[in-house]
């Protein structure tokens, strides 16, 4: 017979199952953080894609190790959320994935609004509570959802022709009104243009971004805006107004060879849909009833040589309902190109990111100089009193001559010089609108010279796509840390839309063989992969159909011939990207790109010995042949680049399951390294047929292209020509990227450390010494003692040899992914003198990663945050017969970390996600 107390019994237990499924279904957990879809967007608004990846972070605690499990769902309506998602729920997926994460719902649409939640379960199998709810909405994807038309004005009929013949185009000033009967309760402005413009709406400027809608392949893809300018449109009277220049889109873009025709006018295709309080819907589109002129203040806008405003020619109002434009003229109007996309932007638009104030001033004779102190990417602010009628000259330069005049040679044809003619006596304030200069020092003439120059006449505003740092370094070394600040500068100053190899002179492009150097390092620094992805695309879409890669990206120039070690970048950025993000979906988009890039190689190749065209090892110092391209055979380069891409191809076949392409390209790798050995290398492992250079060496270990037979005496080769060159390097822009990594594979840490901390040419300090403030063209652009290069071609901002930075997070500080993503962490500090200290810390899929350490009196103290959901591999430098500490204690095994290996010098740990500090006694 069942008893009370069985039932007593019974009841609690169903109380505390209750309780165990309430948890389990409510969460107990804190939520997950850090929501982003795709390639890191946050709540984007006119979103490029239909089939996104969530991605989340777990918060930071004692209960979170790592995730078991989690359940998405995404919804039309935040309402339907978490219980009635209406277009995916995941369920519940056992897996410790929580990045890129791919949508397989109901089909997205163009405009659609989508709302989504995500909860965990940790490695105890607790539940989170429901992460707070992000969304994200799509542009228009498609070329059919655009019912407006190109606009603009013929500007080719009375535009200049600048240098070089080159015809450029008068800006433009186009305007819409119209009338609504209703309230809006909803307008989305969708806009673009060929050219770059910007948009106000009733008087009110639409966004704060600059050089819209930025670079693109123009013949194959225009990227597209969304706004919301819901709070901006009114009932009744309402009018839209559009500023347009040529922007890359037409000018003089290093010698004006473009494959789109430059005397095509700029245009501008504008869409705004709008939703009223009645439900209806209301849609203004760019055609023929708008007007346009070209008179306005604005009367020259060239990013080479700078804007030419007229204060004068101001038209108040002109964006608003308050003014008569009956001598305005009726715009052109051209359908769309079916061969060209309209896609939403898939990288974050250029905006004003810091402000800098000249620390110092000289004026004479009516010239005011202001130093900045910092080579800086931008425009700056002036604020000027001037005299009614008077020009002001704003001129800009890197660096000043010996006898204090602009060092302007550099900037070659690019006048990169702003005026500003003043209506009115009093002071003025004028910001470019339409260009970008690179600069230090800023010239003014012009001003009412009855006033003394103050410093707060000038502002910097440093411009560049909207990115935020990603990383940190610090060192014990100040000129380290100056290296680490010119190496962020130089990053910030040429990643304006797309990754430049400079940004001052008549250039400005996206040179592949520079992206592919950096590209690595930039995303330790900054939150870039979104920009990266958006310029692979236009990597693939530039690709030819022989597989060639241009030289630069947009390809500007026409060219249809690749060069080996720049083309590459088909294959390396996307092998490198993949490893800092683990983002598999980046290797299925670059894959086909990579085979054809290969397939080019082949092409380019007799017997697999490459005979391809190259830029080869760029600005090599003291090259014996007195060529800019250094004296590595091309043939070795290109040979060694063959190898080095099959490589990465059949790696990214392997990630991606494709097992037959896999073994083929691993064959054709090994294939070509056995010729590249036959041809290039005798059998002592040196040098033949070729000139030997450092490089020469460099590349054969770095891609592994030697047998096990030939390795060390290929080594101890390497390190004879440092010796050579009196333990300095002689590398241009493919070999310095493979240094640090090749001799710390040879256990050379030392030697890696020399060349570092050099102070003479060439060198990394070498310039530092100099006064630089971002990393240099070339090693020796400069010197105190001998002044300027001669060489026209000596950019002052130019990234390439800033990728030293990857081996100083990787091994100074040493921060690695030993899984692709930092699902496996290494850390791993190379401590070495003269440093006595080194921090880093960088933002991982998973969270951020800190490696701090520190000796003192012989100890030696290793700070480390691993983020939840990753492991790490710890080692620890130590004498390893002494006791290794752990917050304070004596180590031990525990749940947290295990010792895995005890060298001679070394510990070695499998460490779990916390924060940890590590004492130990050095040798």
């Amino acid at each position: 017979m069942f008893k009370k107390s069985n039932f007593k019994y019974f009841a609690c237990a169903l109380v505390f199952l209750s309780v165990i499924m309430s948890c389990d279904s409510k969460g107990s957990l804190e939520n997950a953080l850090d929501l982003t879809v795709s390639e890191g967007f946050e709540n984007p608004l006119g979103f490029y894609n239909a089939n996104p990846t969530f991605s989340w972070k777990l918060p930071v605690s004692e209960s979170n190790k790592s995730q078991s499990a989690y359940h998405i769902v995404v919804a039309g309506s935040p309402d339907l959320l978490p219980d009635n998602a209406d277009l995916w729920d995941s369920e519940k997926q056992t897996s410790k994935q929580s990045t890129w994460i791919t949508y397989k719902g109901k089909p997205l649409e163009s405009r659609q609004k989508v709302y989504w939640q995500v909860k965990y379960w940790n490695q105890d199998g607790e539940a989170s509570t429901w992460s707070e709810t992000n969304h994200f909405e799509l542009g228009l994807l498609n070329n059919s959802d655009w019912k407006a038309n190109w606009i603009g004005l013929d500007t080719a009929k009375d535009s200049i022709r600048g240098r070089g013949k080159v015809l450029i185009h008068k800006p433009q000033y186009l305007r819409k009104g119209f009338e609504l009967s209703d309230d809006v309760t909803s307008a989305r402005l969708y806009i673009t243009s060929k050219g770059v413009f910007d948009v106000s709406i009733n008087g009110e400027n639409v966004s704060d971004d600059a050089m819209s809608p930025g670079f693109t392949t123009y013949d194959k893809r225009i990227e597209t805006l969304t706004y919301d300018v819901t709070d901006l449109i009114e009932s009744g009277q309402n009018m839209i107004g559009v500023e347009l220049a040529s922007g890359w889109y037409s000018g003089r873009l290093l010698w004006g060879t473009t494959p789109w025709d430059n005397r095509i006018s700029p245009k501008v295709l504008a869409q705004l849909e709008m939703t009223m309080s009645d439900g209806s819907k209301e849609i203004i589109v760019s055609d023929d009833s708008w007007k346009g002129m070209t008179n306005g203040p604005l009367q020259f806008a060239e990013i080479y040589d700078g804007e030419i405003y007229n204060a004068n020619l101001e038209m108040p109002d002109w964006t608003t309902i308050n003014f008569d434009d009956k001598d305005w003229m009726s715009v052109e109007v051209a359908a769309l190109d079916a061969k060209v996309k309209l896609e939403p932007k898939r990288h974050t638009a250029v905006k004003d990111k810091i402000k800098l104030v000249p620390q110092d001033i000289t004026s004479n004779d009516g010239v005011a100089v202001f130093d900045l102190k910092q080579n800086m990417v931008g425009v700056p602010v002036v604020n000027v009193p001037m005299k009614k009628g008077d020009t002001l000259k704003i001129r800009f330069a890197e660096m000043l001559s010996p006898d204090g005049t602009f060092y302007t040679k550099n900037y070659r044809s690019a006048h990169s010089t702003d005026y500003y003619i003043a209506a009115k006596d009093g002071d003025i304030e004028y910001q470019p609108k339409f260009t970008f200069h690179g600069f230090r020092f800023v010239e003014l003439s012009g001003f009412d010279t009855s006033e003394t120059p103050t410093k707060d006449w000038v502002t910097g505003i440093v411009q560049y796509s909207d990115f935020e740092d990603n990383g940190t370094f610090t060192s014990s070394h100040d000129k380290l840390n100056q290296l680490q600040s010119n190496i962020v500068w130089g990053l910030r100053g040429n990643f304006l839309d797309i990754p430049t190899d400079c940004p001052q002179r008549n250039e400005r492009l996206g040179w592949t063989g520079d992206a592919q150097v950096f590209g690595p390092t930039s995303m330790f620094n900054a939150d870039v992969y979104k920009f990266w992805a958006s310029w692979l695309q236009s990597v693939r879409e530039a690709q030819l159909e022989d597989g060639a890669i241009p030289w630069t990206v947009p390809d500007s120039r026409g060219n249809k011939i690749g060069s080996s070690g720049w083309g590459d970048v088909g294959t390396i950025i996307p092998w490198k990207i993949y490893m800092r993000t683990g983002d598999v979906g980046f290797l299925e988009d670059n894959f086909e790109m990579m085979k054809n890039w290969v397939r080019y190689h082949q092409k380019k190749s007799n017997k697999h010995i490459s005979n391809m065209m190259s830029f080869s090892d760029w600005l090599q110092p003291f090259p014996e042949s007195g060529d800019n391209r250094g004296d590595t055979s091309r043939n070795l380069i290109g040979t060694a680049f063959f190898a080095h891409s099959a490589k990465l191809t059949a790696l990214t076949a392997e990630v991606l399951g494709k097992t037959e392409e896999q073994a083929k390209y691993e064959a054709l790798y090994q294939t070509v390294a056995k010729a590249f050995d036959d041809k290039f290398f005798d059998e002592t492992g040196k040098v033949k047929g070729v000139t030997e250079t450092q490089t020469s060496y460099l590349l054969a270990l770095a891609f592994d292209l030697l047998p096990e037979s030939k390795i060390k005496n290929a080594q101890t080769n390497l390190l004879r020509k440092l010796k050579d060159a009196d333990y300095h390097l002689r590398t241009g822009f493919l070999g310095t990227p493979l240094l640090s990594r090749v001799l710390d594979d040879m256990g050379e840490v030392d030697m890696v450390y020399k060349l570092l901390f050099n102070e003479t040419y060439p060198s990394w300090f070498y310039s530092i010494n100099q006064g630089a403030t971002t990393i240099w063209e070339r090693w020796n652009s400069y010197s105190k003692t001998e002044g300027y290069n001669p060489m026209s071609m000596n950019s002052l901002n130019h990234y390439a040899y800033g990728a030293i930075g990857e081996w100083m997070y990787e091994r100074i500080a040493g921060i690695a992914p030993l899984e692709a993503g930092y699902k496996v962490i290494k850390i791993a500090p190379q401590v070495k003198e003269p440093l006595t200290s080194a921090s880093a810390s960088l933002n991982t899929p998973f969270g951020k990663v800190l490696s701090s350490w520190e000796i003192k009196d012989g100890k030696f103290d290793l700070e480390v945050v691993i983020p939840p959901n990753t492991t790490a591999k710890v080692i620890i430098p130590a004498d390893t017969s002494q006791t290794l500490e752990i917050d304070g204690k004596t180590f031990e095994d525990n749940s947290n970390m295990k010792l895995i290996a005890t060298g001679n010098d070394t510990f070695e740990l499998e460490v779990q996600p916390g924060t940890y500090t590590f004492q130990s006694k050095l040798k």
